[in-house]
């Protein structure tokens, strides 16, 4: 069963970004899918600062990709503007996905097909105001347990502060 959590704005959506971030190791990626305006950057953002990037951290939208050294570096993704998997700009793109680093892939239906298979699926649903329902699934069973395990104890956490 996947991991879902319900997040009441953008704090608990840092928050589960950063408890994701601590389950990733270099060479993982991460590809997100919602809505625009859903949190997906704030969940990278979050995922980010947990792998030790400092400094702004900001959507890749226009750029397509951005680069972050940290203690794990990390690569943020934005294949919003692409049409399809032989755009010129793929290589561009593709560059920053590497065994050195954890790379987040926003709008990732582009570049499925190029990319490595995702260790985490994040999906990002409004749920009205300032509420999400995220959705985590992970590559393998025991992944998915793990995340699963997460979200019970954010849940708990949020709960009994």
């Amino acid at each position: 069963m996947p991991g879902h959590f319900a997040s009441d704005g953008p704090d608990s959506t840092e928050a589960l970004g950063s408890a994701v971030a601590r389950l990733l190791a270099p060479g993982d990626v991460v590809v997100l899918r919602g809505d625009l305006g859903a949190g997906k950057t704030t969940f990278v953002r979050a995922a980010a600062r947990a792998l030790g990037v400092e400094g702004p951290i900001t959507s890749p939208t226009f750029a397509i990709a951005n680069r972050y050294e940290g203690r794990v570096p990390v690569a943020h993704l934005d294949a919003w503007r692409l049409d399809d998997p032989d755009d010129e700009e793929l290589g561009l793109v593709l560059e920053g996905v590497g065994t050195d680093a954890v790379a987040f892939v926003e709008w990732p239906e582009a570049l499925v097909h190029s990319l490595p298979r995702p260790c985490v699926s994040v999906d990002i649903a409004h749920g009205g105001g300032d509420r999400r329902v995220i959705r985590l699934h992970g590559a393998d069973p025991a992944l998915d347990a793990s995340l699963e395990a997460l979200c019970d104890h954010l849940r708990a956490r949020h709960r009994n502060p």
